[in-house]
């Protein structure tokens, strides 16, 4: 009594703790695999990324808005004109004075009576006007006007641009991406179907092994009373050594079952916390025992609901249409393209107003229009897109074939699986009578322990027959439901 005492204070005053073992049940190891799935979260970004290019491909067929500037430094300013112009322009008033002197006196110089007089005169009053002085000065204003001053040179441009007409390429696009988004979501509902599917084969794979686990217990206690019973026997010269040795044998066999059984289910729970995304090494138990089962035999199929379920179909009937909007694509290339452009246009110098050193600036609008001529590499395009198109339908066609193939495979095996397990059933109740009988007839000396291992041994058959028909009925009742998308 002190020592249970003492051994209770101890227990207190441990610094260890108990932990209770975590029990899961299917559903909450389904909720832990699709919150730590590295497929499904890159699923998620891959229909985030869709949805973000449908913006995209819709913005194209909306207006765009652009800006541009710039600074340039030179070393030379730009001339309109060139030295001897300038030259010419700056001296026109003393050209045109000796060009009229010139003429003047050629004129006056054929005149009867004082042509030499009126010759002095009109050249005197030409003199007096300042004629040469005024026009050299307009010739300089000129030149002064022509001049840039274009060292320093900043320019900017804002422009509008609005496609009206690209052969068909902007609705194709957009529709192309709304498929393409519409794809991701199935993708990764198909990606969740398939966790899903993985997390269910690892939970029954863990609870097949564990009932036979307990099972090859059962089997392993069984031995081990028949052993301490032969020893009885022995001792009291009812039965040989040699039929000790063969219950040992049989003993040491069914604990070897045990320790593959209890590693295989270690291996197995593994398996589980991987796909849960869990420790490997966690401990844990699952709740659940042989399910109930669900789907009936001989049940109808409609395969036109089944491919129009099937998520496979779906993504190929999308890729159809995703072809068919290449096809618009590439023969886009071959019709013309039209686009309204606008802006406005600003610089300093003044480009309009005598390169002066001010801002300045106009508004342009205008339609750009660009029709092929010559385009022999769109032609092969749109037979490349068109031979992609064919190559769907075959998929689709082909996908049609197999799946029916997978529907009735699954059907058949199911309908197998309830027929063994029927006989299994059968055969475990045989046994568990056997079993019976050949303990009374042990117990009352009426047969050997041969015998009664042998009726042991078929027990534990017909037992384990039983557990595998259950778990193959439920996982081809989960892999048929797949199958028939549902």
């Amino acid at each position: 009594m002190k020592t249970r005492i003492i051994l209770a204070f101890f227990l207190i005053l441990s610094p260890f703790e108990l932990h209770a073992q975590q029990v899961l049940t299917l559903e909450q190891c389904r909720e832990k695999a699709l919150e730590s799935n590295k497929g499904l979260k890159m699923s998620e970004e891959k229909k985030v990324e869709t949805e973000n290019l449908q913006k995209v491909a819709l913005w194209q067929m909306l207006p765009k808005i652009g800006a541009t500037g710039g600074y340039t430094w030179m070393e030379k300013n730009i001339n309109l004109l060139s030295e001897e112009q300038k030259d010419r322009i700056n001296n026109m008033g003393t050209t045109v004075q000796n060009n009229l002197d010139q003429s003047i006196r050629e004129e006056t110089a054929n005149l009867p009576i004082g042509g030499e007089f009126i010759g002095d005169l009109l050249t005197n009053i030409l003199n007096n006007t300042d004629l040469s002085s005024s026009l050299n000065n307009i010739g300089h204003d000129i030149t002064q006007g022509l001049e840039t001053n274009t060292h320093n040179t900043t320019f900017g441009v804002v422009t509008l641009t609005q496609p009206i007409y690209l052969g068909g390429k902007l609705l194709a696009l957009y529709k192309t991406a709304s498929l393409l988004n519409h794809l991701s979501g199935i993708e990764y509902d198909k990606k969740k179907e398939e966790t899903l599917i993985a997390v269910d084969e690892a939970y029954w794979q863990v609870l097949s092994v564990k009932h036979k686990k307990e099972l090859a217990e059962k089997y392993a206690a069984l031995l081990d009373t028949l052993n301490h019973n032969v020893e009885e026997l022995v001792a009291a010269e009812m039965a040989t050594k040699g039929d000790l040795a063969k219950v040992r044998v049989k003993y040491n066999e069914a604990q070897m079952s045990l320790t593959k059984a209890t590693n295989g289910l270690a291996l197995a729970k593994m398996l589980l916390a991987q796909r849960c995304g869990m420790p490997l090494d966690s401990d844990f138990d699952i709740s659940e025992s042989i399910p109930t089962l669900a789907l009936t035999q001989n049940q109808d199929i409609d395969m036109e609901e089944v491919w129009q379920n099937r998520r496979e179909m779906q993504m190929l009937r999308i890729s159809d249409s995703i072809s068919r909007q290449g096809v618009r694509i590439a023969a886009s290339s071959l019709k013309p393209n039209i686009a309204f452009t606008g802006g406005y246009l600003f610089s300093n110098p003044n480009l309009f107003n005598g390169f002066q050193n001010e801002w300045g600036g106009t508004f342009m609008a205008g339609v750009a229009v660009n029709v092929p001529i010559l385009h022999p590499g769109g032609i092969y395009s749109v037979k490349a897109a068109k031979a992609k198109r064919r190559e769907i339908s075959y998929q689709i066609e082909e996908a049609q074939e197999m799946i029916e193939l997978q529907v009735n495979k699954i059907k058949y095996e199911l309908e197998l699986a309830y027929k063994k397990i029927d006989q299994a059933q059968s055969n475990l109740v045989q046994a568990e009578e056997n079993l019976r009988l050949a303990d009374e007839s042990f117990k009352a000396g009426m047969c050997s322990s041969s015998d009664l291992m042998a009726a042991q041994t078929a027990w534990v058959s017909a037992k384990s027959d039983v557990l595998d028909a259950e778990i193959e009925i439920e996982m081809n009742s989960v892999y048929l439901k797949q199958a028939i998308g549902k």
